[in-house]
C-alpha cells in the first residue's frame, strides 16, 4: 500500500461520510402516524394508581370536532439576553429572541428567534398542572396576569411574573416565571392552594412542542440534527429523531435528567430538580404535525387548606458549553461531537484559550492549526521520509511493469522484493498520517458544532465563519493546495489511480465550495503547513531532490 492510495481512499471515505449524513436528514422517510389526535396514551400513570381516570397526554389537541383554544393575552419580557412573550392561556412560553445572537450579519439589530407560536416556526414551552378531577390548569387554562410588560432595570437580578388561576370549587394557582440576569433559564414556579374542602391528587408536567423539520433549517452538504435528546443518569446523551417519534411514544422513569429539542447552535431543554422522579415522554401529532418530548412528575395529596409547590426550568438558548454545564449535569452534551468527544473537547478548550488572546476566531483557527501540525511534525516527518524513498523507487516500479505487463502477482513479488533490497517500508508513509485522522475529524466537529464561530468574522470577504465564502476564495486556494501536495507525492504506476488523483483537488474544490468557510480556512492552512513541512523533510532533513 503506498500513501497515495490511503490519501485517496481517506478522502474519498471523508467525502461518503459527509454525503451520507446529509441524505439521512434528506431522504430517510418517516414512518406512518400510528396515533390519532385523541387516542393519546395516559401521562399520568399515578392517578390512574389512585382510582382517579385517566388525563389525557399534554399537548394533545381537543377530541375531533372541539375548537381549538384561542390564544390569551401576550405578556412581553425582555432580559439582558432575551426578549420574550408569555401567553397567558397556560402561561407558556410562546417567544424568545436572543439579543446577542442577530438572525444574520446584514441584520445586526434583529435577534435571532430561537421560540414562536407562529405556524412556520412553531417551537414553544409549556407547562401545567393534572388532577384526576380535572380541577387543576393545564397549559390550555386561562391565567390572569398583573401586567403586560416586564424591563429588566439597571442593576435588576431577576424578573418574576406571576400569573394566577382559579378553580370554581376553591383551588387556586399562581404560576410564576422567573427570568434571571446574564441567563437563558427561565424557572417554572407552580404554586397551588387547596381551598375546596377535599383532597386534591396533582401532579405537574413540562415539556417542549415544535413544528417538523423544513428546508431552511439544514445546510447543504453539512448535517447538524434536529430532533429530541434524554439524559438520564445511565444514558447522559440520547438522540431521539422525530421518525422515533411516530414509531413510538417515549415512557420513561427518570430520577434527575433532562429532556430537550435541539437544532445547530441553539437548544431548548426541560430540566427538573436533581433529586426529582419524572415520567420523560414523546408524541407526535398529525394535525398539524408537530413533535412533543416532556416529562411529568409524580403525583402528590394536596388536603384540604394545604398548598403544594412545584418547580423546575426551561433552557432557551445558544449551545455554549459553559453556560450549558451550569444550567444542568451533561446538558453540554448537545455541542454534539460526535464519537470523537474525548478529542473534541480539549481541542474546543486549546481553541477558546488562543481566542482570549488573539480575539479572532479566524486567526485562533490558524494557529490552533500550527500547534496541532507542530505536535505531529515527527510523525509527518517519518512519513515525509518514507515517502522521499518511495519517490526514489518510482522508476525502478515503473520498469518492474513494463518487464511484467498486466501479470499482477509478478509484479506485486517483484515490488515485494524491491522494498526488501532497498529497506523501504511500503506502510511507513501511510501509519504516522492514520494516526493523525482523528485528530483532524474531532477538529472538523468542534469547528462545525461551536456556536462561537457563528457569524464570527475573519478578514476582508470573510463576514461568517460559519456559512459559505461568498466569493469561493478559499475553495479554489484549498484545491491549488491538494493540486502542490500531489506533485510532491510519488505518482502512483496505475494510471487509472494517476488520472483518479489528477481529478481529485477539482472533486473537493466544488465540494468544499458549500463548506463554512471555517472549515475550508482549516484545510487551507492543514494543506499549506503539510507542503511546507514537506518540502523542507525532504530537501533539508534527508537531501532529497
Amino acid at each position: 500500500m503506498d500513501n497515495q492510495r490511503v490519501l485517496l481512499y481517506a478522502a474519498l471515505g471523508f467525502i461518503l461520510l459527509i454525503l451520507w449524513q446529509n441524505w439521512q436528514i434528506q431522504s430517510n422517510p418517516q414512518l406512518a402516524v400510528q396515533a390519532t389526535q385523541s387516542d393519546a396514551v395516559n401521562p399520568a400513570a399515578a392517578d390512574v394508581a389512585a382510582g382517579a381516570p385517566a388525563a389525557s397526554v399534554p399537548g394533545t389537541p381537543q377530541a375531533p370536532g372541539t375548537a381549538i383554544q384561542p390564544a390569551g393575552q401576550k405578556i412581553r419580557v425582555e432580559t439582558d439576553l432575551l426578549v420574550a412573550e408569555i401567553d397567558t392561556r397556560g402561561g407558556t412560553l410562546t417567544h424568545v429572541a436572543l439579543k446577542d445572537y442577530p438572525v444574520a450579519v446584514d441584520k445586526p439589530d434583529e435577534p435571532f428567534v430561537l421560540m414562536s407560536d407562529e405556524p412556520a416556526k412553531f417551537f414553544v414551552a409549556q407547562s401545567g398542572l393534572q388532577s384526576a378531577g380535572g380541577n387543576a390548569p393545564t397549559h390550555q387554562a386561562m391565567f390572569q396576569a398583573e401586567a403586560d410588560n416586564y424591563v429588566m432595570a439597571d442593576g435588576q437580578n431577576e424578573l418574576r411574573i406571576p400569573l394566577t388561576w382559579q378553580g370554581e370549587d376553591g383551588i387556586s394557582v399562581t404560576k410564576t416565571l422567573v427570568f434571571k440576569r446574564d441567563s437563558y433559564e427561565v424557572q417554572v414556579e407552580q404554586a397551588l392552594q387547596n381551598g375546596s374542602g377535599e383532597p386534591v391528587v396533582v401532579n405537574q408536567y413540562r415539556q417542549l412542542q415544535r413544528k417538523e423539520v423544513t428546508d431552511d433549517e439544514k445546510q447543504s452538504f453539512i448535517y447538524t440534527f434536529i430532533g429530541g435528546v434524554v439524559s438520564t443518569a445511565d444514558e447522559p446523551y440520547t438522540k431521539v429523531d422525530f421518525g422515533d417519534f411516530e414509531e413510538s411514544d417515549l415512557n420513561q422513569t427518570v430520577t434527575g435528567g433532562w429532556v430537550a429539542m435541539m437544532q445547530h447552535y441553539f437548544v431548548g431543554a426541560v430540566i427538573p430538580q436533581e433529586d426529582q422522579a419524572n415520567t420523560f415522554y414523546t408524541k407526535a401529532l398529525s394535525f398539524p404535525k408537530r413533535y412533543i418530548i416532556g416529562m411529568y412528575s409524580d403525583s402528590r395529596t394536596v388536603n384540604a387548606g394545604d398548598a403544594t409547590e412545584f418547580v423546575s426550568e426551561f433552557y432557551v438558548g445558544p449551545k455554549d458549553q459553559e453556560r450549558l454545564e451550569a444550567a444542568a449535569h451533561n446538558l453540554k452534551l448537545t455541542v454534539d461531537f460526535g464519537w470523537l468527544t474525548v478529542l473534541a473537547n480539549p481541542i474546543f478548550w486549546l481553541l477558546k484559550k488562543i481566542h482570549s488572546f488573539v480575539g479572532n476566531w479566524g486567526w485562533s483557527i490558524i494557529l490552533l492549526t500550527m500547534l496541532i501540525k507542530g505536535m505531529f511534525y515527527k510523525l509527518s516527518e517519518a512519513s515525509y521520509k518514507s515517502m522521499a524513498r518511495m519517490r526514489k523507487l518510482q522508476p525502478k516500479m515503473q520498469a518492474l511493469k513494463e518487464k511484467y505487463g498486466d501479470d499482477r502477482q509478478k509484479i506485486g513479488e517483484a515490488t515485494m522484493k524491491l522494498y526488501k533490497e532497498e529497506k523501504v517500508n511500503p506502510l511507513g508513509g501511510c501509519l504516522p498520517m492514520l494516526v493523525q485522522i482523528p485528530v483532524f475529524i474531532a477538529l472538523y466537529w468542534v469547528l462545525l458544532e461551536s456556536v462561537e464561530l457563528r457569524q464570527a468574522p475573519w478578514i476582508l470577504w470573510i463576514k461568517d465563519m460559519s456559512i459559505r465564502d461568498p466569493y469561493f476564495i478559499l475553495p479554489v486556494i484549498m484545491g491549488i493546495t491538494m493540486f502542490t501536495q500531489q506533485k510532491l507525492n510519488p505518482a502512483p504506476i496505475d494510471p487509472i489511480q494517476q488520472k483518479m488523483f489528477t481529478f481529485l483537488p477539482v472533486v473537493f474544490t466544488v465540494f468544499f465550495a458549500f463548506f463554512p468557510a471555517g472549515l475550508v480556512l482549516y484545510w487551507v492552512v492543514n494543506n499549506s503547513l503539510s507542503i511546507l513541512q514537506q518540502w523542507y523533510i525532504t530537501r533539508h532533513v534527508i537531501g532529497t531532490d
